[in-house]
Parts: C-alpha cells; sequence; structure tokens
C-alpha cells in the first residue's frame, strides 16, 4: 500500500517553520497544536512525529549560536544532566499512561498546561524588552543608558548554580518527553529566574545548544515506545527545513519584537483550545490578554517618564532595533 503524502501538511510545518526560524521558539509549542487542531492527528502522534522531526531540525540553529560564541558551554552541560534522562523517562510516562481517549485527553491538557507556561514564558521576555526600550530612550528620567548603546560594556560574570539547572532541565526535559512543548520556552523561562543577567543572545543560543541531545533523547524514546507515524514526520520535514532555513536567512531584517508577540498570541490561543475552549470565550480571552498588554506598556512608558501617546520621531531607531533584537 503506496505512503499517503499530506501536502497541506508539509505547508503549515513551513509556515510554522517560519517562525522559529525568525524567533528561535514555538517548535513543539506550535508544530503540535497545530498537527492535533487542523490534521486530526491524536496528541500521542502528534508528540511523537514532532519530536522525530524536531531531532533533525534543532542542530541547523544551535550551529550558528555555536559559530558566534553566543553559548555558555557549563549551563549547557548541566541542563542536559537533568533534561536527557528526564525526556526518556517523559516518553514511558506518556506511553506508561495507555492509548483510550481518556489517556489521549490528559496529554492533551498537560500539552495545554505547557503552553500557558510558553507563553507566560514570552511575556516576561516582552515586558523586559519594553523596560529596556523605555530606560535608553532619550528622555526617559530613568535612562540607564545611551540610546542603541547596551547597559553595560561587558557582561556580569555568571555564577553557575548546578543543582537548580539540572533541576530546571529534568523539569523540562519531562514535560517535552509527554509533550513535544518546552524545549525551548519552558527552558528559557527557568533560564531566566536563575540567571536573569544573562544576554538575550546567550540565552537563545544555551537553550538551543542544550535542546539538541534533549530531542534527540526523546525522539529515541518514541521510535522506540511512542506513536510514530513516518509519513507525518515527512511531511513535518518537507516543510519545516525550508522554512527554517527561510526563516533564519530574514531573520536579521525582520521585527523580532512584533514577532514574539504575535507568537505569545498564538501559543495563548493554541493552550485555550487544548482545553476545549469555544470560539466566542477563545476570543474574549485574547482580547483580554491584548488590553491588559497594552496596559502594561502604557505603565512601563508612564513609570519612565514618557508620552502615554509618543511620536514615531520620538523614538530612537537604533534603541528600537536594539530592543526589538532582544525582547
Amino acid at each position: 500500500m503506496p505512503m499517503h503524502f499530506d501536502y497541506a501538511m508539509a505547508l503549515g510545518s513551513f509556515l510554522v517553520a517560519i517562525v522559529i526560524g525568525l524567533t528561535g521558539m514555538g517548535g513543539g509549542a506550535l508544530m503540535t497544536p497545530m498537527l492535533v487542531t487542523f490534521f486530526g492527528v491524536s496528541p500521542l502522534t502528534a508528540v511523537s512525529s514532532d519530536l522525530v522531526a524536531a531531532a533533525v531540525m534543532k542542530p541547523v540553529g544551535s550551529a550558528v549560536h555555536y559559530r558566534r560564541g553566543t553559548i555558555d558551554m557549563r549551563l549547557v552541560g548541566w541542563l542536559c544532566v537533568g533534561s536527557v534522562p528526564a525526556a526518556f523517562c517523559g516518553v514511558l510516562v506518556a506511553r506508561a499512561l495507555g492509548d483510550g481517549e481518556e489517556v489521549q485527553d490528559v496529554i492533551r491538557n498537560a500539552m495545554g498546561v505547557a503552553l500557558l507556561i510558553a507563553a507566560a514564558g514570552l511575556a516576561v521576555r516582552i515586558y523586559q524588552a519594553m523596560v529596556d526600550r523605555a530606560a535608553r530612550h532619550p528622555k526617559a528620567r530613568r535612562r540607564t543608558a545611551e540610546p542603541g548603546e547596551p547597559a553595560a560594556v561587558e557582561p556580569p560574570a555568571i555564577k553557575v548554580r548546578p543543582i537548580p539547572t539540572a533541576l530546571v532541565g529534568a523539569i523540562g526535559g519531562l514535560v517535552v518527553g509527554i509533550t513535544s512543548v518546552g524545549s525551548g520556552s519552558l527552558i528559557i523561562v527557568g533560564l531566566l529566574a536563575l540567571y536573569p543577567t544573562l544576554k538575550a543572545n546567550q540565552l537563545v543560543g544555551t537553550d538551543l545548544l542544550q535542546a539538541v541531545p534533549l530531542v534527540f533523547s526523546a525522539a529515541l524514546g518514541h521510535l522506540l515506545f511512542g506513536d510514530f507515524h513516518l509519513e507525518v514526520t515527512l511531511a513535518l520535514l518537507a516543510g519545516s527545513i525550508p522554512g527554517v532555513y527561510l526563516g533564519s536567512r530574514i531573520s536579521s531584517r525582520a521585527p523580532g519584537g512584533l514577532i514574539r508577540r504575535l507568537l505569545a498570541l498564538v501559543l495563548l490561543a493554541s493552550a485555550l483550545k487544548m482545553f476545549g475552549l469555544g470560539p466566542t470565550a477563545m476570543a474574549w480571552s485574547l482580547l483580554g490578554a491584548i488590553a491588559a498588554a497594552v496596559a502594561v506598556w502604557l505603565f512601563v512608558r508612564h513609570r519612565h517618564g514618557l508620552p502615554l501617546l509618543r511620536p514615531a520621531r520620538d523614538e530612537p531607531q537604533r534603541a528600537g532595533a536594539v530592543a526589538d533584537r532582544d525582547s
């Protein structure tokens, strides 16, 4: 019997992979919900196939950061101590639950929780970028640096905390093994909490490299014990490999801050969909999130003594570019 190739699924993975290339985030958090929501793939099959595809994609982004020297190898090592075995165990946990409808609901709800945490992590990064951009404005009361210039010439030394770092890796790895969500988003949240002075490019580079053995471990577990479907993975790879390449090529010119704001909304919408919210409730929830984001933006500007409605010419272009790239 010939294997069926789903061209619509390949196109969907191409579009999602462009976002991954632009932002460095959103792999499992977007790809797996897309498979479940739009293509009717069962949650366990979606997790298995997405992780195997991610094992092929992940090394590309990490290689770029490795060449640029934006990776803290000490953090990578301690994260992998916790994440690699935990990811494999997460697969066993998902398999031990069984294949019934109730189990699929458990995995779907777990994905929803993971997506909410991922959206919260992005929101924290966006807030930090807002504060940084406002503080660099020429008219700011609490100005910390010249517009477009770094707040410090040399980044402060990072003192590694081995046990908490390994614990972050273990929690993230377990969630990835069960849901495929979190190899980027969730672990970045933990790194932000443990190492708030870590530069944005170091944060992304470190997370991308540690995600390679993490995803390989989870993918191996799903190949052995999961519900891997070759035709789903081939469709994902056919779309995602050129998508990631294209997204990476245009990332230097794309408004990264705007992309991350949209990604946070998509993650929130995906989480609500996993919890079974209807269209009306989801629409009101997203509108509430947008209103809250606007209120926070106004608060940050007011706190730094800036006009709430700013003319575009008042925003220093170089500072905006820096903030968008780091957000």
